[in-house]
C-alpha cells in the first residue's frame, strides 16, 4: 500500500527537498545532462521508467532500443538511474505530503529544465499512481504472513524420567501464506514470556507512533 511506503520516507518540511536532506548521488550526476537532453529520447527514458514502475521488468536490449548517436551508453544509464531515483522519491511520499505545487518547485530547486517537469508531474499525480502503488506492494521483498493459528495446551502427566510432572505446555500450529505449516512446543514459563515480550514491542510502537516526526505533515 501507498501508507506503508510512505511511513518508511523521511517526512517533508519546510526547507527538506522531496529527494531527502542530501541529493542522492544519482540524481546529482544526472543533472548535468538533463538539462540539454533531447526532450524525445527524455519521454523514451520516462516511457521505460513507468513500465518498470508498473512492474514490467525491461528486457536486455532496453539500452539499444533507446540509443542515440549524440548520447553514449554511459550517460544513458546516467539519465535513467537518476530520473528513475528522482520520481521514486516523489512516489514514496503520499499526495497529502507532497502537493504539485511542491513538486514543481523542487524540481527548479534541483535545477531541473522548466519544459521537462510537466512530463515529470505527471507521472507522479497522473491516473497511473494507483497502479503504482498496486506494483509496487505486489513486487515487494516481504517475509511469508501469518494465516491461520491454532493451539491447545497439553499436560505431561509423567516422562521416561519422571513419575510425575504435571506441567501444562501450549502446543502451537502456524499456517502462512506460502503454504508451510510450524508445529512447536512451548513450555508454559516460555508462552508467558513470549506473551510478555509482544505487549512490550507493541507499547514501544505505540509511543513511536505518537512523536511528532512520525507524524505526515499536511
Amino acid at each position: 500500500m501507498a501508507r506503508d511506503r510512505a511511513s518508511s520516507a523521511i517526512p517533508l518540511t519546510e526547507d527538506t527537498l522531496f529527494v531527502g536532506p542530501r541529493i542522492p548521488d544519482e540524481i546529482r550526476r544526472m543533472i548535468p545532462h538533463v538539462t540539454s537532453i533531447d526532450k524525445a529520447l527524455f519521454r523514451k527514458i520516462l516511457h521505460l521508467i513507468v513500465s518498470v514502475f508498473e512492474g514490467k521488468l525491461p528486457d536486455e536490449g532496453w539500452l539499444q532500443k533507446i540509443q542515440s548517436d549524440v548520447v553514449t551508453e554511459e550517460i544513458l544509464s546516467c539519465l535513467y538511474s537518476g530520473l528513475y531515483s528522482l520520481l521514486r522519491s516523489a512516489l514514496r511520499l503520499p499526495l497529502t505530503s507532497l502537493k504539485p505545487e511542491r513538486f514543481k518547485a523542487d524540481l527548479v530547486l534541483l535545477k531541473i529544465p522548466a519544459e521537462l517537469i510537466p512530463d515529470l508531474s505527471s507521472i507522479v499525480f497522473g491516473d497511473k499512481r494507483s497502479a503504482f502503488d498496486a506494483a509496487s506492494l505486489c513486487n515487494r521483498s516481504h517475509l511469508p504472513s501469518l494465516d491461520s493459528l491454532r493451539w491447545r495446551v497439553d499436560v505431561a502427566i509423567s516422562t521416561s524420567a519422571l513419575n510425575r510432572v504435571l506441567e501444562p505446555t501450549v502446543l502451537m500450529e502456524l499456517k502462512l501464506s506460502n503454504g508451510k505449516i510450524h508445529t512447536f512446543e512451548v513450555p508454559s514459563s516460555k508462552f508467558h514470556e513470549l506473551r510478555y515480550h509482544v505487549a512490550y514491542v507493541l507499547k514501544e510502537m505505540e509511543d513511536i507512533e505518537k512523536k511528532n516526526i512520525l507524524k505526515i505533515q499536511d
